[in-house]
């Protein structure tokens, strides 16, 4: 991930083109969604403009996104949090269970956001102390190498103390090992580090579900009151240079800072991704068995949360008024009006997004920075083999990818990572022990692995 993407709170500073710009670098067609999202994005920015009277009554534009697995529902939602920044959570509405059910309730999609806002915010943290962190990781090397010596006694009155000599042999001595550390002469002098210990997190006994909170609560209990045994060891100061600037690091980190900032990041930047809503779409079967059984009231349990409410975490209430939502399904089975009405309100955005055509896929090939091609030659390149794909070889690999979701189940992009497995198997599996180290990937080699599997449709279904 680059600068650009890491730095917090970056909507400020893109338009919705820009957004959308940044969007096509990494993922093919689906306009009308990269357009909703970034309209979306711009105007929380837009909100925090006006004055605090008008910006409480402002509230997210929530996107509902509907079309087949593997067309770039999540993908767009990820790459929108890593591109400004933003906390992320992507879940799976069918994790989720109504109260008085076993299993996850729906408010821990905000205390996971939460924890992913604490990574960023500390991670950013880091990067601003890390040089002073560095510093005093040398202070603490030298007074390993050449311990401080004890204070000198007080001269009596009237006596005059004695040359400074000592202590400027002394001073001389430090200098010289600073240049020797900093050349990295010292790396295999050994030095004995401390390590703080780590206090036992108990047993869970409350079990899933709604208890988790409370869980959360005893485990901070036992770790503020359980002792914390430290251990010395000897490592060499090349081993021991970044637990030391770790250990630096977290002396010069604010824990409740940290959590205050982390909170606020969540409230006005939070996005959570909710995939599969449509399995809780329609009405409850009745039965009492299987995924029917609680999906009204997930639904249910949802409402306040988009809606807006608060949220009790470990680092402090959080506000859910101002995170967007972004919920996403096949609806294949379903439709967006079997959602409860007042859930409707709450996504008032909706797109439909397009499955993927044979050039769609050629060009997920061809043109995102991180596109599959380009990750096989990355990873075949540490064996010290070079692979070029042809352009024939790429058009056949993207027309057999379409004919097969056309055929068998559609499952959109996923399906090139298992043209490009099948066709790249014996490849990867003699990388080490080839003579020859440029391998030309052309159409015959991918006809003559895929064609007559693709011609198989009984035995396709399983492979492909």
């Amino acid at each position: 991930m680059s600068d650009r993407e890491q730095e917090p709170g970056r909507e400020r500073e893109l338009t919705p083109r820009q957004i959308v710009a940044e969007l096509d670098r990494d993922i093919v067609g689906q306009a009308d969604a990269k357009r909703a999202v970034a309209i979306a994005l711009r105007n929380r920015w837009r909100r925090r403009q006006l004055p605090d009277d008008l910006r409480r009554q402002v509230t997210p534009k929530n996107i509902l996104l509907i079309g087949s697995t593997g067309v770039g529902k999540t993908e767009i939602a990820r790459r929108l949090a890593m591109l400004v920044g933003a906390p992320f959570m992507k879940a799976e509405a069918t994790k989720y269970t109504e109260v008085g059910y076993v299993g996850r309730d729906v408010e821990g999609l905000i205390r996971d956001l939460v924890e992913a806002a604490i990574v960023l915010v500390r991670n950013a943290e880091r990067a601003r102390v890390e040089e002073q962190a560095a510093a005093r990781v040398e202070q603490r090397l030298l007074d390993l190498l050449l311990p401080p010596s004890s204070p000198a006694p007080p001269w009596p009155e009237g006596e005059a103390p004695q040359s400074s000599e000592a202590a400027d042999r002394r001073q001389r001595s430090r200098e010289k090992l600073r240049a020797r550390l900093a050349a990295g002469e010292l790396d295999d002098r050994e030095v004995e580090i401390t390590f703080p210990g780590r206090s036992v997190a108990p047993v869970s006994i409350l079990g899933a579900g709604n208890f988790e909170q409370m869980e959360m609560d005893l485990q901070n209990m036992f770790e503020r009151i359980m002792p914390k045994a430290s251990q010395s060891r000897k490592l060499p100061i090349r081993q021991a240079r970044p637990i030391l600037l770790q250990q630096e690091i977290d002396a010069l980190l604010d824990p409740e800072k940290i959590s205050q900032a982390a909170v606020s990041l969540t409230e006005e930047s939070g996005i959570v991704f909710i995939d599969e809503i449509d399995k809780i779409a329609g009405e409850d079967t009745g039965s009492g068995r299987g995924p029917d059984v609680s999906r009204q009231g997930v639904q249910r349990d949802l409402l306040p949360i988009v809606e807006g409410t608060t949220v009790n975490t470990k680092h402090g209430p959080v506000k859910t008024d101002h995170i967007l939502f972004v919920a996403a399904g096949a609806f294949h089975r379903s439709k967006p009006s079997d959602l409860m009405p007042e859930l409707q309100g709450r996504f008032p955005i909706r797109v439909e997004m397009h499955d993927l055509t044979r050039d769609d896929f050629a060009r997920i090939l061809r043109e995102p920075r991180a596109s599959l091609l380009r990750q096989y030659e990355a990873l075949l390149s540490t064996e010290g083999l070079t692979l070029e794909f042809t352009e024939g070889a790429i058009d056949v690999m993207a027309d057999l990818a379409f004919q097969v979701n056309q055929t068998t189940q559609n499952i959109g992009a996923r399906r090139l990572h298992t043209i490009l497995e099948r066709v790249l198997e014996e490849i990867s599996f003699d990388a080490p022990d080839r003579a020859e180290k440029k391998v030309v990937i052309d159409e015959p080699m991918v006809r003559g692995r895929l064609e007559e599997l693709s011609r198989d449709e009984d035995l396709s279904r399983f492979i492909l």
